[in-house]
C-alpha cells in the first residue's frame, strides 16, 4: 500500500494549535498516513531568520506532538528535523528530494498556507516542485482567497486540477506566532492558543520576553 505524507514546514516560532489543526484537518481529508512537521532552518523569504534558537523550537514542537497518535500507538504527527540538521538556508525542493530519494513509492502533500502559496514563483525552481509533491493549500483567518492563477504556465491544466482538489477547506481560525510572540511580550496569556506542555516551556525558558535597549 502506497504511504501518504504531508510535509509541514514552518518557522513554528512557537507551534501553535492552528497549526495543529490543519495538520489534524489534512489527515483525515487526504487520507494521509502521516504528516511531518519540518522546522525550517532558515527561510529564504524571511532572512531574518526565527526569534526562538532551533533546539527551542523543536522542543516546542516535540511537546506539542507527543500525544498525536491515532488510538493504535502509530504517531501520525512527527518531528522531521533534517533541515536543522542541515543548517543555513532551507529550500523546500531540497527536502523534498531527499524524501522522494528515501520513499520513492510514496505520495507527497505540502501543507502550505495561501499567503506562501501567493509568492510561489519566487520559491527555488518551483516547476521541479511542482512535478514532485502536491501543494495542499489552505486559508487562515484575515487570508485573501486563494489565487490559482499563480500557477499559470508553470503546470499543465491537468495537473492544476489535482493541486486544486488537494486544497484544504477548514474554519479560518486566526492564530499567528507572530502574535504569540507580542502577546507574550506583553505579560499577556497565552493559554488555548499553544499546547499547555508549549506554553509551560516558554514560561520556562522565558522565551519572547523584551529586550531592553543599552542606555
Amino acid at each position: 500500500m502506497t504511504d501518504r505524507l504531508a510535509i509541514y514546514g514552518g518557522s513554528f516560532d512557537p507551534v501553535h494549535l492552528g497549526h495543529l489543526w490543519v495538520a489534524q484537518h489534512a489527515l483525515e481529508r487526504l487520507e494521509l498516513d502521516r504528516v511531518l512537521f519540518i522546522p525550517a532552518a532558515t527561510s529564504p523569504l524571511k532572512l531574518h531568520g526565527p526569534v526562538a534558537g532551533d533546539l527551542d523550537r523543536e522542543r516546542m514542537l516535540r511537546l506539542a506532538l507527543a500525544d498525536t497518535d491515532d488510538g493504535h500507538h502509530r504517531l501520525t504527527m512527527v518531528v522531521d528535523d533534517r533541515e536543522l540538521r542541515r543548517g543555513g538556508v532551507s529550500y523546500t525542493l531540497d527536502t523534498v528530494r531527499e524524501l522522494r530519494e528515501e520513499l520513492p513509492a510514496a505520495e507527497l502533500f505540502l501543507l502550505v498556507g495561501s499567503d506562501a502559496f501567493a509568492s510561489i514563483r519566487r520559491w527555488h525552481r518551483p516547476t521541479e516542485l511542482l512535478g514532485l509533491i502536491t501543494p495542499s493549500v489552505f486559508r487562515r483567518g484575515g487570508d485573501a482567497e486563494i489565487d490559482w492563477g499563480v500557477l499559470d504556465g508553470l503546470i499543465s491544466p491537468t495537473r492544476l486540477e489535482e493541486i486544486r482538489h488537494a486544497e484544504l477547506r477548514l474554519p479560518l481560525i486566526e492564530i499567528s506566532s507572530g502574535d504569540i510572540r507580542r502577546r507574550v511580550a506583553q505579560g499577556r496569556e497565552i493559554r488555548f492558543l499553544v499546547p499547555s506542555a508549549v506554553r509551560e516551556y516558554i514560561a520556562s525558558r522565558s522565551l519572547y520576553q523584551p529586550t531592553e535597549s543599552p542606555s
